[in-house]
């Protein structure tokens, strides 16, 4: 069918290719060099406190992956899908401008501002270069907004997975070869990345072809069907078991291996859509721009921004970036590529995800996004939908929160390659788990950083408890922290809770990005400040926009006062952070002395005495 814009995909994902090589060339590589100043020579924390647990020197490759996987979850699948609503231009335009100069930005920035404090978390580097009372707020903002982040991923997984024998056994099966992996590392071939990798690799391309005879088995079928309510306590469960065990055992070399299956497939889709090179059918921009849409619930100005979060810009990324990460990092040059060039793959990711929602016939992609009712309101006919369902043997309408839609648009592209005609049901169900293993990766990361802050903030009271070898308060705090956030998933669903997330994550990315800034201003880099102060303020403006629609038009005239309170809450807490900065930010730049670091570095105040408290 010919596209009513005439725009070809593969025209859309080579242009973005492009820009993202020239920002990581020119600008990432411009920060580094110029304002970071990044040193090979200095010591980074995995160097200095290296306990085989949480502090590892890791391979550049592998920490690449590791961060990858974990940075990357719903946001860059279901975000662009669900934006396609306003069309597909500003979308495109929001990921390829919003990563290079945002998103890219931020995740090296406050990467690099964690390692510089002995690998801390976001509260407590916030702590040391504005001030106590914006580390408690930082912290307390930090707290909620992983919990909320974690729900709605712990949830998009449960929708992917449940009622998938085929998604859930592999998934399944990646756990024991990353603990195959680990040990392998570990103790019995040490050192040997290479071939550690082709065997965990190849282990991964034997459980995804075994995957569709598991679905056709009777038996195996029963014992990896599991219903959504089964999953609702079984995804949780696991994230608790994950972020007490050793990093190495069992995270690092599981999203180390989901990095080949994410970026594999985005690949395959990438050649499928030079092969293929498919229209894009929806429209440049749509008549929702301006509001009414059946996916977003507001116009393009604010929640363009909000609904795609990770994959061009996420406060998340900042979690990790100051979590698990930088206790990882062996030396201070890779933090250009694992930190910036992580960030531009994800922003690939969520190009290519637009590009599969787009590529559907608009009829059909609202038929399968939005609910029935609102479908309906639409009055338009679906056209190869029908078809599509009987081909993948499932009804496909009716399916709202974007992993169907997306899953429909890659195995249409894919299926359309000459020799993959036929194939449709296997590429959608193979979606369907490459979507899970996708985001699950993130979950059990981030859990592992929520056991690290509560971890933190209980020390301050109980010193024990801050202790990363004492197993009562690790296991402690991972049941508590699992606990806060598993009960969101029970109790919840994703779209009560989505708009709040985006909101809340960007507004966390604003908050990082200012954090860095008085960092910058403080090391006396003033001049170097816009490029984190412009995206900081820019997306403060749009969240506190967008957190006043979304909490006066519509948590509280539903009478949802859970959200709405946790809404004000974050907000609150943000603006006062924003305010105590922007004071430090005058001050520094009234300091006309500077002075001396402990690495010989000319600065314009200490922080010493501040980390001394940690």
């Amino acid at each position: 069918m010919e596209s009513i814009n005439g725009l070809n995909a593969l025209t859309l994902a080579f242009a973005s290719l492009c820009v993202f090589a020239i920002g990581y060339r020119f600008y990432g590589l411009w920060l580094a060099r110029k304002v970071l100043r990044l040193d090979p020579n200095r010591p980074t924390p995995a160097c200095l406190r290296e306990d085989g647990v949480d502090f590892v020197k890791t391979d550049k490759k592998v920490l690449f992956g590791f961060h990858f996987s974990s940075i990357s979850a719903a946001g860059p699948l279901l975000g662009p899908v669900l934006a396609v609503q306003f069309g597909y231009m500003p979308g495109a335009l929001w990921i390829v401008i919003g990563c290079v100069m945002a998103g890219a930005v931020h995740d090296m920035m406050i990467l690099f501002a964690s390692v510089r404090h002995k690998a801390r978390g976001i509260a407590r580097v916030a702590e040391a270069e504005i001030g106590r009372f914006s580390g408690t707020a930082v912290f307390l903002a930090v707290f909620f907004i992983l919990i909320l982040t974690l729900a709605v991923l712990s949830i998009s997984v449960v929708n992917a997975m449940s009622d998938s024998p085929w998604g859930t056994f592999t998934v399944a099966v990646t756990i024991p070869i990353a603990l195959l992996m680990g040990l392998s590392l570990k103790f019995w071939t040490p050192g040997s990345v290479n071939l550690v990798t082709a065997v965990g690799v190849g282990l991964l391309i034997v459980a995804i072809l075994v995957g569709p005879f598991v679905a056709d088995n009777r038996i195996l079928s029963a014992v990896f069907t599991l219903k959504r309510e089964t999953l609702l306590w079984v995804i949780p469960a696991y994230a608790c078991i994950a972020s007490v065990l050793p990093i190495w055992l069992l995270l690092s070399p599981r999203d180390y291996l989901s990095s080949y299956l994410k970026i594999g497939t985005v690949i395959i889709l990438a050649i499928s859509v030079l092969i293929v090179r498919p229209d894009l059918q929806i429209a440049p921009v749509t008549e929702f721009i301006h509001g009414g849409g059946p996916n977003v619930p507001g116009p393009i100005f604010p929640f363009l921004f909000i609904t795609i979060a990770c994959g061009a810009l996420s406060g998340f990324h900042a979690i990790i970036g100051t979590g698990t990460t930088p206790k990882l990092i062996a030396n201070e040059e890779h933090i250009l590529f694992v930190g910036y060039g992580a960030m531009l793959t994800e922003g690939f990711v969520a190009i290519m995800a637009l590009i599969a929602a787009a590529t559907l016939i608009p009829a059909d992609y609202f038929a399968i996004t939005a609910s029935a009712d609102k479908f309906a309101a639409l009055n338009m006919e679906t056209v190869d939908l029908p078809a599509l369902s009987a081909a993948v043997r499932e009804n496909l309408a009716d399916r709202p929160g974007g992993a169907v839609t997306l899953a429909a648009g890659m195995s249409a592209i894919f299926s359309s390659v000459p020799f993959m005609t036929g194939l449709v049901s296997y590429w959608f169900h193979f979606c369907i788990m490459f979507e899970a293993v996708f985001i699950i990766t993130a979950v059990d990361t981030g859990t592992r950083v929520g056991r690290f802050f509560l971890q933190e903030a209980l020390g301050r009271y109980f010193p024990r408890m801050a202790e990363k070898g004492w197993w009562p308060g690790i296991v402690m705090t991972s049941v508590v922290f699992t606990g806060l956030w598993g009960y969101l998933v029970v109790t919840g669903d994703i779209f009560t809770i989505w708009t709040l997330f985006g909101m809340s994550n960007q507004l966390l990315a604003s908050c990082a990005l200012m954090i860095t800034t008085s960092m910058l201003i403080r090391m006396g880099r003033a001049r170097y400040a816009w490029t984190t102060a412009v995206p900081a303020v820019f997306m403060a403006v749009i969240c506190f926009w967008a957190g006043y629609i979304q909490i006066l038009q519509g948590y509280i005239p539903s009478g949802q006062w859970v959200l709405a309170g946790l809404g004000i809450l974050i907000v609150a807490l943000m603006l006062a952070v924003f305010a105590v900065t922007v004071v430090r930010w005058v001050e520094l730049l009234s300091v006309k002395d500077s002075v001396t670091d402990s690495f010989g570095d000319r600065v314009l105040a200490l922080v010493a005495d501040r980390e001394s408290r940690a």
